[in-house]
């Protein structure tokens, strides 16, 4: 497969402020130079109890099997998500199935946001703010303006956010699909 050739996609952003965390991605995949899909899911609500939000860059069935995998290590670990994550970050750099797996995640609870990378990386971020994708580096970008600007919700400043990279980055369109946790 060309570079070209490869999907292309998204726009994923967490926003965390005052009593709720929410994680928000556009609905846009494409091949190239082409949209194939306008209406991909990909924040979606993980758990027994679904009280973990996440969000996927990246190759679809590569995110989904991180998904199981991060179920299974959150039931593994009593729900407690940052030690499921760093025991996943283990497994998906060590492990040759999941090492060739081509995706990054933000997970959240009600406690901590944080960003997972098939290189080991576990990252909270610093202002409560966390983007990948595509369109990332905008939605982080205009997320940080909005939250230093106004009083917009933490939902509102992702759905914001979101729209502002759908304007200016042609791998992210305005189809939202958003999960929150209020706390």
């Amino acid at each position: 497969m060309k570079h070209s050739d490869k999907i292309q996609a998204t726009t994923i952003i967490s926003i965390r402020k005052g009593n709720e965390v929410v994680i928000a991605g556009d609905g846009q995949a494409s091949m190239g130079n082409t949209i194939i899909k306008s209406s991909v899911k990909k924040v979606r609500r993980l758990g027994e109890k679904q009280d973990v939000i996440s969000g996927f860059a990246g190759s679809t069935a590569d995110a989904f099997a991180l998904f199981e995998r991060l179920e299974e290590k959150l039931e593994q670990y009593s729900n407690q998500l940052k030690r499921a994550c760093v025991e996943l970050a283990k497994d998906w750099r060590t492990d040759r199935y999941l090492r060739r797996l081509e995706a990054l995640m933000i997970v959240a609870d009600k406690d901590i946001s944080l960003l997972l990378s098939g290189t080991g990386d576990v990252i909270e971020g610093d202002d409560d703010i966390l983007g990948i994708g595509s369109g990332g580096s905008y939605a982080i970008s205009a997320a940080k303006a909005l939250i230093k600007n106004t009083d917009l919700s933490a939902e509102e400043v992702a759905k914001k956010s979101l729209e502002i990279a759908a304007d200016i980055c042609v791998y992210t369109n305005h189809n939202i699909v958003l999960e929150r946790i209020k706390f």
